[in-house]
């Protein structure tokens, strides 16, 4: 059963709308992403979700059509990378056979264990189902933001309460949701309360603002009269969604003994011949679905406690981790040279030496971001960041890939560089101090004088 507005794919339309895509817009069927290893796809089917068969046919077209290599983004969209102009309408032909759907317009993301959830409050899926029926038009205007974000949360275990989006729809309970925007689950600001239908037309009203204040504009432009003017009663809504548990990795008690699993690929970056070997097990161990999840992650849905465990064992095998405290999540990583031409450095390899010789580092109260180039693309947002140049390193110490460094080192120089800020840190930091506030306190230039030094 499918969504009003799947799309259909417009064949001889790929090429095109590749090379004239709108800056910022997110990568799709009908308009791959040129990156340096081809062109990139990015898929988030309906409802986040993917039998373990449709999964094991689009990892069979990723082999064929691309390079093989499928990632998870931050968000939980799958990306299919190094397909090539002739190759997408294959992935796409591919897709549409697996009975896959990937519903038209902005995305619109769940909470990853919607329906299954015992502690779940509220619908989400219908109502996903209604905006994308009652508010087609309005979802597929070409004025609105390439990028612009419905949540809808159904609260539960493991919900979005730390996802930022333009607009978030929240379950309270009792047949009341909470419309918000421009935030996370603690910072979004509050519009409306009130019941389904209240919600799908504060929606609709909030896709005519960002209409009418100009094209491609998000919710952080929407100004505070005008959100007074049209929602004169949200001085009022103050009653907060409830909190829930960030998605993580491992094996989760549901309800009837029923498990999931938790899995996270290193740096959400998937071998298609290696998930191919892992879903065909998980087909033979009896799970019923693929639930994508932010964080890079995804759940097996269906499973009793024993075959759980025993697919944890192939999952470990494959470089697929139940550990919510792995390492390896600590570090955002892109493809990398090797997987992605506009790489200057392996990006993994770099992580590896990281993970064994700086984990002063790695206490989780920094982001480490190991970017090929100075595009970015495994983590926006700021990081300690190291950069792939032409001859050698950048790094920022708190910033983005695209920013200027704060110093640059040689290529042959660089684990030197990493194991010299991580002793600069275990030397320096106090007992009850973070990496990031020793960082913090000792200053950019001091660090970089340090990193300098022979």
């Amino acid at each position: 059963m499918g969504f009003a507005g799947e799309r259909k794919i417009d064949r001889e339309a790929h090429v095109v709308a590749a090379q004239e895509s709108r800056r910022g817009a997110c990568p799709t069927l009908a308009a791959p992403m040129a990156t340096g290893d081809g062109l990139l796809v990015r898929l988030r089917p309906a409802g986040g979700a993917l039998t373990p068969a449709q999964f094991k046919m689009l990892a069979a077209s990723a082999a064929a059509n691309g390079n093989g290599l499928l990632e998870i983004s931050a968000r939980g969209s799958l990306q299919v990378r190094g397909l090539r102009p002739e190759t997408v309408d294959r992935l796409a032909a591919d897709v549409e056979a697996a009975g896959i759907l990937v519903p038209a317009g902005p995305s619109i993301e769940l909470s990853p264990l919607h329906g299954i959830d015992p502690r779940e409050i509220g619908n989400p899926a219908a109502i996903e189902a209604r905006l994308r029926d009652e508010l087609r038009i309005a979802l597929s205007s070409p004025l609105l933001a390439p990028k612009l974000s419905i949540i809808v949360d159904g609260g539960g275990r493991f919900g979005l309460t730390g996802l930022s989006a333009d607009i978030r729809v929240a379950a309270l309970g009792e047949g009341r949701w909470r419309v918000a925007i421009d935030g996370d689950g603690k910072t979004a600001v509050p519009v409306c309360i009130g019941s389904a239908d209240d919600a799908v037309r504060t929606i609709g009203q909030l896709l005519a603002m960002l209409v009418k204040i100009g094209m491609h504009s998000r919710a952080r432009d929407i100004g505070p009269a005008a959100l007074r003017d049209m929602f004169p009663a949200m001085e009022a809504q103050f009653v907060t969604a409830p909190h829930s548990e960030t998605p993580r990795p491992g094996v989760h008690q549901l309800a009837n003994r029923s498990v999931v699993l938790g899995l996270r690929p290193h740096f959400g970056q998937i071998n298609a011949s290696d998930l191919s070997i892992f879903l065909g097990e998980a087909e033979r161990f009896a799970a019923a679905e693929i639930r994508l999840a932010p964080g890079r992650l995804f759940y097996l849905t269906g499973l009793n406690p024993q075959n759980a465990e025993r697919l944890q064992e192939v999952a470990t095998d494959l470089g697929f981790s139940s550990d919510p405290n792995d390492s390896f999540a600590k570090i955002a990583a892109c493809a990398g040279a090797g997987a992605c031409a506009s790489g200057f450095y392996e990006t993994t390899v770099r992580a590896e030496h990281l993970l064994q010789h700086a984990s002063a580092l790695l206490d989780g109260s920094l982001a480490v971001h190991l970017s090929g180039c100075a595009k970015g693309c495994a983590h926006p947002r700021q990081a300690l960041t190291i950069i792939g140049m032409p001859g050698g390193y950048g790094i920022v110490l708190n910033g983005r890939a695209g920013d200027r460094p704060d110093v640059t080192i040689a290529g042959s120089e660089i684990d030197s560089a990493i194991e010299k800020l991580a002793r600069l840190v275990g030397k320096n930091k106090s007992p009850c101090e973070s990496a990031a506030a020793c960082l913090t306190r000792l200053g950019r230039q001091a660090i970089a004088n340090a990193l300098k030094q022979e």
